[in-house]
């Protein structure tokens, strides 16, 4: 029986106190991703391994590439533990409306290309849900530059969202988190792919891919 390479599942957290909410939000979205990982693996499990990396004490490190354009042997590190990652998680606290100038600096530092086609689920904290569209207006181009695919649902966190299960009409955050710990792990099993889905054909059995404009007519006639 040969052995396999486990699964690789990279946050980064970008967040600067200690504790932090930022660390927090990566730590459950990663442990959701691990969860539906190894509970959706089929045949021939594969081992998850998490790892969270904190930008925080890779802070002084980040400054000095940027100004010698030589890293560090634990900047170099934790750049290629985000490039071979099978999925990644990135997690910025929101600072004046956007993310963060060290989570910034930290992707400036990786090459445009290194990101292609990886599943990434984006994240922020912040202190009132007014500043969510940081999401949409500042991290989703962000990785659509890196051309990494970013999963579907993204995950703000408030202050008044810790402990709150929600309402009628919107979800709590752990609901949130886990739907997109679930669409991670998807992605990083190939169940779903940027702009389809998975769905039975009679050519490609459980493996066919439904456009997504087929998706979208679905929807108007339901």
């Amino acid at each position: 029986m040969f052995a396999t390479t486990p699964l690789r599942i990279v946050a980064v957290s970008a967040g600067l106190s200690q504790p932090s909410s930022t660390r927090l939000l990566a730590d459950r979205l990663a442990a959701a991703t691990r969860e539906r990982l190894t509970a959706e693996q089929d045949r021939d499990d594969r081992d998850v391994e998490v790892r969270v990396i904190e930008l925080r004490d890779l802070a002084v490190d980040i400054a000095n590439h940027l100004v010698s354009g030589f890293p560090s042997a634990g900047l170099r590190e934790a750049i290629d533990a985000v490039t071979e990652a099978d999925g990644l998680i990135a997690v910025t606290p929101v600072f004046t409306a956007s993310y963060s100038g060290l989570f910034k600096s930290f992707f400036d530092l990786i090459d445009h290309t290194a990101l292609t086609g990886k599943p990434v689920v984006i994240a922020a904290t912040g202190g009132t849900a007014r500043h969510s569209l940081v999401l949409e207006h500042a991290l989703r181009p962000l990785f659509a530059y890196l051309r990494a695919v970013t999963v579907p649902t993204s995950v703000y966190a408030a202050s008044e969202d810790w402990g709150s299960s929600g309402d009628e009409y919107t979800e709590g955050l752990p609901s949130r988190i886990r739907r997109a710990g679930g669409e991670l792990a998807s992605a990083v099993l190939g169940r779903t792919v940027s702009g389809a889905s998975r769905a039975l054909g009679l050519d490609d059995g459980e493996d066919a891919v439904v456009p997504f404009e087929q998706q979208l007519a679905d929807l108007r006639l339901d």
